[in-house]
Order: C-alpha cells, then sequence, then structure tokens
C-alpha cells in the first residue's frame, strides 16, 4: 500500500445517508466528476470502501 490514489465522485450525494455524505466531504471531494489524489493507507481505503457505489478509484 504504496504510492497515490486517484478518487472520483461518481454519484451525487444529493440522496446519501449524513454518514456517507460526511465520509465523501472528508475525501475532500465536493461535486460530481471532482476528482483528488490521496495517500494509499488504511484510513483512506476504508473511507473508500464505505462509500464505494458513489466513487471510482484508480492508483497511481
Amino acid at each position: 500500500m504504496a504510492g497515490k490514489l486517484k478518487i472520483t465522485l461518481i454519484k451525487s450525494t444529493i440522496g446519501a445517508i449524513p454518514k456517507h455524505r460526511a465520509t465523501v466531504a472528508s475525501l475532500g471531494l465536493k461535486r460530481p466528476n471532482n476528482t483528488v489524489e490521496l495517500p494509499d493507507n488504511a484510513a483512506v481505503r476504508g473511507m473508500i470502501k464505505q462509500v464505494s457505489h458513489m466513487v471510482k478509484v484508480e492508483e497511481i
């Protein structure tokens, strides 16, 4: 788990439960098609797993 992850929000958070909205916000994603690069670690992987139906992940 070394390197970075490119995370893109592909689905809006409008219908999501508040916990998932907070997780998406903590990843730094604000609107659909917004992309961030974050380090590949256990904390980020756990957040991605929680909202996996809303994001697309690529390894850099």
